[in-house]
């Protein structure tokens, strides 16, 4: 047989001069396909490059707010420092003796401990006098240590759109005396002039609005939209209202998309989001690949032309040697019988003819091997498979069948799009890998049955050779899903309280130890509350323990209710539960910490006609710097909830970042 097989190797060796043409036609194939990747992954690329330079701009503009904003709330503590024991006939002196703040803000004010305006510089008509015990930055920072920036409001006595800075007053004794503002004018004042400058192309613009959504500046050049964002890009938006900053493609509205960017101005509580459109950012990359396309079309198209005249002519020869070929696979005629001037197609004709009555030979044999094959994978109550080389499934054995519901028809199509769609990409890159290098294929995976049934399966298959050449695979299939459901089990109990389904201590401090670490790496802001129920005992001494247990579970619904979907929540043990709210400020956890407060004093057991309630005694930290242990950050919780028992019960301590306890007002 090797001597046939040599002799049809150089008679087709002796056609590819002539064939040569046909490579440049793949090559054009090839080229053509190229431009196609290169169109997807340009995309990608262009994306990827404009959304770094958005990070880059957002993040200077949010430095930059941020810096203005601190030193305009520095200077004015250092105003309240100089105004302290001041008479009242003399603020207005020093209000005006201030003149250098002017350069920041449109106007000064301070009023007294019962919001009632006192001075204002510039002096406006109608300012002073002014009660602001009702608004809401009068009352925040009533309650408050700390600077505030007011959310957006149209001033009373001048009319225009405006925000205040603010920081308290305090008298000799360290009580509350009122507050010192400074306004700024948001329709004329200087604290956005520089970001009216910034230009992003034809449609790109810089916006700043508060936490809740507010707008404080958009660009005169662009109408602003009601949800300061004219891209549509709701989802994130909400993301960054909730505190999260970073950079997105946006939704799709109206034929539209863009790259965003968000940053958060932490000292404001505002945020900055810097856009510009997708089809601005791709239309440099569209342009280019547009022109090479046209080129590479023309040539396409020449080269097309010249080769199908040049192909037809060679090949008309070989196109009876095919039709005969045609014939002898179709069992028309037995041999080739080619009259022919071309040695070369003459001696394909005689070599085929050889190998042909070789082949029909090893095909008989191989008829006789192939049913004792399939008798014994018929036979076999393991669920068996082959593939060929290019990875085809050409058998499924009747146990195979029937353990993953398939039909017999179609039992190699249905294979792969009858594997869970969470496992198929991975299934696939492993199955090329064993395709591409013949190791072992070992896999576990979800298979969904015709009668909605979902099996765990487990997939080896090993490579067959054949005097030391690889044939083909070999599989055998396992159904392994109820040992999966156990390991699911006992994973689940591993990490969960069995009487209130939360978190147990083990499960909450590995996510405890996620969020350290996260604050560690990026800086994300991250809160823990510890707290234990308050007058719990005398609902297990007087109602036993099953109706203690009732009350926890009762806790536990209203507790996990309450807080975020992102939050985690955990029994510790005991009545000792404990909450950890990732990406959350110190502010925002105090608001959770008494919404959970007042909502767990509502829960009651009843028991032989007397009802229970009880109260929570909370303890809340932060993530800090140093933080190196989650005992740390337990132990720091834990002191702040002792504090708040101690302080009477019913009620939150918050730790600040220097580790003292501040009593909360609720």
């Amino acid at each position: 047989m090797t001597v046939p097989i040599a002799s049809l190797a150089r008679s087709i060796c002796s056609l590819q001069g002539r064939l040569l043409a046909g490579l440049a036609m793949t090559w054009l194939m090839i080229v053509g396909i190229v431009l196609m990747l290169a169109w997807q992954f340009g995309e990608e690329l262009v994306d990827e490059v404009n959304l770094t330079h958005l990070r880059y701009e957002s993040q200077l503009i949010a430095d930059g707010l941020s810096e203005q904003v601190e030193r305009r709330l520095r200077a004015l503590e250092r105003l309240e420092q100089g105004l302290r024991g001041v008479e009242e006939d003399q603020l207005h002196v020093r209000l005006e003796n201030s003149q250098a703040l002017l350069e920041w803000f449109e106007g000064l004010m301070l009023t007294d401990a019962d919001g009632r305006v006192l001075a204002d510089w510039p002096i406006v008509p109608g300012r002073a006098g002014l009660e602001t015990a009702e608004t809401e930055y009068f009352r925040r920072l009533r309650h408050s240590p700390w600077p505030y920036v007011s959310r957006p409001f149209v001033g009373r006595a001048s009319g225009d759109s405006l925000v205040l800075m603010l920081v308290p007053r305090f008298d000799d004794q360290g009580s509350f005396a009122g507050m010192v503002g400074g306004m700024i004018n948001l329709t004329s004042g200087g604290l956005f002039r520089r970001l009216e400058g910034i230009r992003l192309g034809g449609g790109g613009y810089v916006s700043v609005f508060t936490a809740t959504g507010e707008p404080l500046f958009h660009p005169r050049r662009r109408p602003a939209q009601s949800d300061a964002s004219p891209f549509g890009d709701a989802d994130t938006l909400a993301l960054a209202l909730d505190g999260w900053q970073g950079e997105a493609v946006a939704s799709v509205v109206k034929g539209q998309a863009a790259l965003v960017s968000y940053r958060q101005i932490w000292p404001a509580d505002w945020i900055v989001k810097v856009a510009i459109p997708q089809a601005q950012a791709q239309e440099p990359l569209g342009d280019f690949l547009s022109r090479l396309w046209w080129a590479w079309l023309a040539l396409a198209i020449l080269l097309l032309i010249t080769m199908r005249w040049l192909v037809r002519r060679l090949l008309r020869p070989l196109h009876r040697l095919e039709r005969q070929i045609a014939q002898v696979s179709a069992g028309e005629r037995r041999y080739l019988e080619l009259s022919t001037n071309m040695h070369e197609l003459r001696q394909v004709a005689s070599s085929f003819n050889h190998l042909e009555h070789e082949r029909l030979a090893a095909l008989e044999h191989m008829r006789d091997r192939q049913a004792f094959l399939d008798a014994v994978l018929g036979s076999t109550p393991i669920g068996m498979f082959v593939a060929d080389l290019k990875g085809q499934l050409n058998y499924l054995n009747p146990a195979l069948l029937e353990l993953l519901g398939l039909d017999a028809w179609n039992s190699a199509r249905e294979w792969w799009q009858r594997i869970h769609p969470a496992d198929q990409e991975g299934t696939r890159d492993m199955w090329r890998h064993t395709l591409a290098t013949g190791n072992d294929f070992v896999r576990q995976m979800r298979f969904l049955r015709n009668d909605g049934i979902t099996l765990w399966v487990e997939v080896h298959a090993s490579q067959v050779l054949g005097n030391e050449q690889p044939l083909g695979f070999v599989g055998m299939v396992k159904d392994i899903t109820e040992r999966r459901q156990q390991e699911a089990l006992q994973r689940w109990e591993a990490e969960h309280d069995p009487l209130t389904g939360l978190l147990n201590r083990r499960g909450f401090e590995r996510r405890l130890e996620e969020a350290l670490a996260e604050y560690s790496k990026t800086g994300t802001p991250s809160v823990l509350i510890l707290f234990d129920l308050d007058h719990f005992k005398p609902i297990n001494d007087e109602g036993g323990h099953a109706l203690g247990d009732e009350m926890l579970r009762r806790v536990a619904q209203v507790v996990a209710w309450e807080v975020r979907r992102s939050d985690h929540v955990a029994r510790q043990g005991g009545d000792e539960f404990a909450v950890l709210l990732p990406s959350c400020t110190l502010k925002q956890a105090g608001e959770i910490a008494e919404s959970l407060r007042r909502a767990v004093s509502e829960v009651t057991v009843t028991h032989e006609g007397k009802t229970y309630n009880i109260t929570l005694s909370m303890g809340v930290t932060a993530l800090q710097e140093g933080d190196e242990s989650v005992e740390t950050v337990l132990a720091r919780a834990d002191e702040a909830s002792y504090k708040a028992k101690a302080d009477g019960r019913n009620t939150v301590v918050i730790t600040t970042v220097d580790d003292d306890l501040i009593d909360s007002l609720w």
